[in-house]
């Protein structure tokens, strides 16, 4: 067995099998702000079966989105009907969907690649997004990579298609389509 084997074996049960650990990630976490670009990803094996390289270019950034409901800003009730007053609101996208606009906000000259779950508590969820640098060099020269840099890659995050919005859209399940319904 390899060491990314293993490492996937710890991150199936994180709270049992990387108790204390956790525990002190957490509390560090809580006090960080929410968005922070990270030298090298937590879990080494999600990230790399996801795309990530250890080389310029590839950016590694911890998320943090609150978890919970979501409401509407209240509206000022003037003469407006209650019916029309809900403010609960439906979300349509995931919160890994959100951690990953939010990241590509901030780092507007890169490209969203893939995400992955790190963590969670009773408030937040935390999600490690790889980004990559399009103007780089060595990106440009990987022939794996290099399809991001074209011009129809621009800003794929926002038009949902990275894994996570396509999973959130129906269009990661076999059988979706035009099969005949019985």
């Amino acid at each position: 067995m390899g060491t990314y084997k293993y490492v996937r074996e710890l991150w199936k049960k994180p709270k049992k099998n990387l108790s204390k650990l956790w525990n002190e990630r957490l509390i560090k976490w809580r006090q960080e702000p929410s968005t922070v670009r990270i030298e090298r990803p937590t879990r080494i094996d999600r990230a790399r079966s996801l795309g990530y390289k250890a080389k310029q270019g590839f950016i590694v950034v911890r998320q943090k989105v609150v978890r919970g409901g979501h409401m509407r800003p209240k509206a000022i009730m003037g003469g407006r009907r209650p019916k029309h007053a809900r403010r609960r609101m439906v979300l349509e996208k995931s919160y890994k969907q959100i951690a990953e606009e939010r990241v590509n906000k901030k780092y507007p000259n890169c490209e969203v690649l893939n995400s992955y779950w790190v963590c969670k508590d009773g408030t937040y969820y935390w999600y490690e997004v790889i980004l990559v640098d399009k103007a780089h060099p060595a990106i440009s020269k990987d022939k794996d990579i290099s399809w991001i840099t074209e011009k129809q890659h621009k800003g794929r995050v926002y038009r949902g298609l990275t894994s996570a919005a396509r999973k959130s859209r129906g269009l990661r399940r076999k059988g979706t389509g035009a099969e005949k319904v019985r």
